[in-house]
């Protein structure tokens, strides 16, 4: 729903005025010190020769590592590829009904699964064992479909093995898998272009050499209005060639971090205009032969996180944030978010409260499946320049 600026011309001249950096809300207990600097990234580039590695040896050591080194997460030797925290109530009553065995071989850095899901086409990079497929399986309904891509038949042959279970758990079949590399999604015939509403990736593409061609796949393949919703682990410095050539650090998901700069650059020469961190938080290695490696190769000061991102697939989103007047109100109406709701990071909507937004935010929300939970004040007539507190 849109509303005339004149309608509500007052109230938004009011709200305006208090400061347009109100509207960069953080949620409520968000972390603030890696997400701020990444809101700060350069436009520059630079860091190309680290994006890539030896794509052969990596997909073997990593399909190894994953196929036959570790049994179950258990077996991991640093936290980087466990999600930290307990998920929200809704997962967890999703998990409850997802088969031990499944669960059991989980490896991931965050919870990926995205709200609204119902009715909609899923796609998951690098499913594993299918964790994260059978829980989008319960959220999309009968309706929907989930999509699992892995390169390891190991774990693969897990999340077929349990598919009946799962059907009958949930009283329908709506998933599938494929075996493949996630950087060569061309190759299977059933993903075609613009075919999927939602993206979702836990902690694999840091493991996949050609990042970049991962994520114009997925600008590829997602309808307009779809986004990419990922956890991967990122890296406050480049990661040196010497830990890049660690097979054991490459399985753990550390030495294919990406620096988180590189990483933003990279999102925008695919397409995604503007990356939305949606929550990050530090990695802590936990394994003293791990650490003495790190440090071994003088990068003691070389932090890890695990980080949540949203890239929209939306033509016109520009590389910073822009302000031309407008503003959102959230109508309350997402399930589960009956008080507000987070965009990202730095974008917290209170229910009925008006929410002076950029360009940017204004067409993530109005040209997505989020657009009828809001309404929309103002248009693009007018240009005041960067939005206060964004942009560069």
């Amino acid at each position: 729903m849109k509303i005339s600026p004149s309608a509500l011309s007052a109230l938004a001249a009011v709200t305006i005025a208090s400061g347009s950096a109100s509207a960069f809300s953080p949620r409520p207990g968000a972390p603030a010190a890696f997400g701020t600097r990444l809101h700060q990234a350069a436009a520059g580039g630079g860091g190309d020769d680290a994006l890539f590695v030896d794509a052969t040896s990596t997909h073997s050591a990593v399909s190894s590592y994953y196929g036959t080194t570790l049994s179950t997460s258990d077996d991991l030797k640093t936290n980087a590829c466990c999600t930290a925290g307990a998920p929200p109530t809704h997962i967890q009553a999703c998990i409850k009904n997802i088969h031990p065995t499944v669960v059991q071989k989980y490896y991931g850095c965050g919870l990926c699964v995205p709200d609204l899901l119902e009715g909609l086409t899923v796609l998951d990079l690098g499913c594993g064992a299918g964790r994260d497929v059978y829980i989008a399986s319960q959220l999309v309904g009968p309706k929907g479909k989930v999509i699992g891509v892995d390169m390891t038949e190991e774990q693969l042959d897990v999340a077929e093995e349990y598919r009946t279970y799962h059907a009958e758990k949930f009283g329908y079949d709506n998933v599938e898998f494929h075996r493949g590399k996630i950087e060569e999604l061309d190759r299977i015939e059933s993903l075609t272009d613009g075919s999927i509403d939602v993206i979702i990736s836990n902690c694999v593409i840091n493991l996949c050499p050609d990042k970049e061609a991962v994520l114009k796949s997925c600008r590829r393949l997602l309808r307009p209005g779809g986004e990419l919703y990922f956890s991967d682990v990122y890296s406050s410095r480049r990661v040196p060639q010497s830990l890049r050539d660690d097979e054991v650090l490459w399985g753990e998901c550390l030495s294919g971090a990406l620096y988180w700069n590189d990483f933003q650059n990279l999102a925008k020469r695919c397409g995604f205009a503007d990356p939305r961190l949606v929550e990050d938080a530090p990695i802590t290695v936990q394994n003293d032969e791990v650490q003495s490696k790190i440090d071994d190769e003088g990068c003691a000061d070389l932090g890890f996180y695990s980080a949540t991102y949203r890239l929209w697939n939306i033509d016109g989103l520009e590389p910073a944030c822009e302000d031309y007047g407008q503003a959102v109100i959230y109508k309350g109406t997402l399930p589960l978010h009956p008080s507000g709701w987070a965009l990202d990071d730095h974008h917290y909507m209170e229910k009925g409260r008006i929410f002076p937004v950029c360009g940017n935010t204004y067409n993530m929300l109005e040209k997505t499946r989020f657009g009828e939970h809001f309404e929309f004040v103002g248009d693009f007539s007018t240009h005041y320049g960067i939005f206060e507190g964004c942009g560069t």
